[in-house]
């Protein structure tokens, strides 16, 4: 095509667009360029569609709110696919299908699938532009408003095109709602068939295809599905890690910085704390990414960091200036929001963002809302999407090529007890274990029943693109490439431990800093603020710093204590859960399994023997 060879001199990627737009039969083809003018366009477009609702200008200029099919709101894990050439490949917590019969599926699912819409042709880049850690992905789509997010979320068009007519590879992923139109028809201000959802990944292809969902990570190809399931793969080919997880840095009063990153599941803290403010004078976070990292060791033997994307699409209910003061300065303009509540002044509204509610308000449906409803105003997986540059504290090393230096690693989940507030793992080896025993309470990114106790190790349970029990073996792997000396350490944390009148112990929020402090103290080598126990190294009394806070004597102990056994319990569920991975569990996790179990053993017996 003409249009095509204007665009780009890279053959192979013209052959393919070639080959999608004769497969799916578009109106048109739009080759986007990632100029703000495209966006305004798209964005208009979507308002004349009825797809965007324009916001108060005033209140929060630039902005939209969209509301997706009531079906299509979520994750579709049971619709996401593996297609490894072997099945033992994708492991028991994925769902696969021969590649083979996959691909016969998709050709009949996609041919015509865009008669009578555009084609847009998005090349993007997953990382900085031009860094070594950074990969080009090119998404094919019928939906303008993928487009307009992958314009907030990833860097895209004329730059990262040229990157790839220079290193002549890219991911391709092919994206469509799956409801052609007939001459003249109008379409449906949501468009979508989630009885033939199917999310598909070819791994040792690096291909993504999406069919039939408009929301979220089923059709922003380049977040989970490229960032996390294609990345997870290709880096444990290459040694390095794509991981579900957030990257700060940390600052002390002294000035002297640091970079943390942590894995949470979905909707359990990781945005408030990757946006922390915080409570302790002197001290400060500013965020480098929320959601995703790839972590490679440098020349020098340390890890560093980049997060792959532009910009965050964070669940909103819960979202406040007591929550969140920074994600609601972000998100003040030049926002997109989606299955959320509409004020009558025109702007927008969500489970958490205020008390009392308005008196009235227009849903997520669509309908007439008020308090006394019986349904929430905002779906609880809405979200909203803005560049990561509106950030009031966004990292100035956000775009570094080089990436951030990683000191330490966090993981956590929801959980009421069993877990104390923070702990510090014994080694890397025991590290890689905390990380496979992350279990949460489940929420409403996924589906599933809403604080049904979820074992999601890593928070990867949904983006792991291969058998999880080889990706265990990668993480104690790359603990074997750099000396214990340039290794992050690895902590746990809680902050959702719950009294036993289920109110919450922790004040949590901006007091996370108070753990993070520890956490930084750790990192520079303090000895004396830590003392032994069954479950890890814990703050010694006094080295956690609560002053100011009114936390009594009772809750401070009972964020660190732990029941022998509700634990003999949950080294039962462990070793349930860990026995899906079958053989290619590592040796390694049923030995930290063991040596708890008879740390927890010997620590009974002491506590029995001296009445502690």
């Amino acid at each position: 095509m003409e249009k095509l060879s204007r665009w780009t001199v890279y053959q192979p990627l013209i052959q393919w667009v070639e080959q999608i737009a004769q497969l799916c039969c578009p109106e048109d083809i739009h080759l986007c360029n990632g100029s703000p003018e495209e966006y305004q366009t798209i964005c208009q477009l979507l308002v004349d569609q009825k797809t965007f609702i324009p916001l108060n200008q005033s209140l929060r200029p630039n902005s939209f709110l969209c509301r997706s099919n009531p079906k299509d709101v979520a994750r579709v894990e049971d619709q996401t696919f593996i297609c490894s050439k072997r099945e033992e490949d994708a492991g028991p917590t994925n769902h696969w299908m021969d590649p083979e019969a996959m691909r016969k599926n998709l050709q009949r699912l996609f041919k015509g699938c865009m008669s009578g819409r555009t084609m847009y042709v998005i090349p993007f880049s997953m990382g900085p532009i031009g860094s070594p850690l950074s990969i080009i992905g090119v998404e094919i789509t019928d939906s303008p408003y993928v487009v307009a997010h992958m314009h907030l979320m990833t860097r895209m068009g004329d730059e990262p095109l040229r990157i790839l007519e220079q290193e002549q590879q890219f991911v391709p992923c092919v994206h469509s709602v799956g409801v052609p139109l007939k001459p003249g028809e109008q379409g449906k201000a949501w468009p979508c068939v989630p009885h033939k959802t199917h999310i598909v990944h070819f791994p040792e292809d690096r291909e993504i295809w999406s069919f039939g969902s408009g929301y979220g990570g089923n059709a922003l190809l380049g977040k989970k599905c490229l960032a996390l399931r294609i990345a997870s793969e290709q880096a444990r080919r290459e040694n390095w890690l794509a991981e579900h997880m957030l990257i700060i840095g940390v600052t002390n009063p002294q000035g002297k910085k640091k970079f943390f990153a942590a894995a949470f599941p979905s909707a359990c803290g990781k945005t408030n704390l990757a946006m922390l403010q915080s409570s302790l004078p002197g001290w400060k976070v500013e965020c480098v990414g929320d959601d995703i990292a790839w972590m490679r060791f440098g020349e020098d033997g340390k890890l560093y960091a980049i997060n792959p994307e532009y910009g965050f699409f964070g669940v909103a209910p819960g979202t406040s200036n007591q929550s969140n003061p920074n994600a609601m300065q972000t998100i003040s303009k030049n926002a997109i929001f989606t299955n959320v509540a509409l004020t009558d002044e025109g702007d927008v509204w969500w489970e958490g963002l205020t008390d009392p509610p308005p008196d009235h308000l227009v849903d997520w449906r669509g309908e007439n809302w008020h308090p006394s409803s019986d349904q929430v105003a905002a779906h609880p997986n809405s979200r909203f999407a803005a560049r990561a540059e509106q950030c009031p504290v966004i990292d100035p090393n956000f775009n570094s090529k080089k990436g951030v230096e990683i000191s330490a690693i966090l993981f956590g989940g929801r959980r009421e007890s069993v877990l104390p507030l923070v702990v510090e793992s014994f080694s890397w080896e025991h590290g890689v274990f905390l990380g496979a025993s992350i279990s949460s309470e489940m929420t409403a990114a996924a589906r599933g029943n809403i604080g049904q106790l979820r074992h999601d190790p890593f928070a990867m349970l949904p983006f792991c693109g291969y058998h999880m029990g080889d990706y265990f073996a990668h993480w104690l792997k790359m603990g074997s490439l750099a000396s214990s000396n340039n290794l992050p350490k690895i902590f746990q944390v809680n902050w959702f431990r719950q009294s036993s009148d289920h109110h919450y112990l922790w004040p949590g929020f901006g007091e996370n800093m108070r753990v993070l402090q520890w956490v930084f103290e750790r990192c520079e080598g303090k000895e004396e603020i830590v003392q032994y126990s069954p479950l890890g190294y814990l703050p010694t009394e006094g080295a956690l710093n609560v002053g100011g806070l009114s936390l009594s004597p009772s809750a401070l102990h009972d964020l660190f204590s732990f029941d022998y056994s509700e634990w003999q319990q949950e080294i039962f569920y462990l070793r349930h859960s860990f026995k899906i991975f079958g053989k290619r569990l590592p040796r390694q996790i049923d030995r930290e399994l063991d040596l708890l179990q008879q740390r927890l053993r010997e620590g009974e017996e002491r506590s029995s023997k001296y009445g502690t």
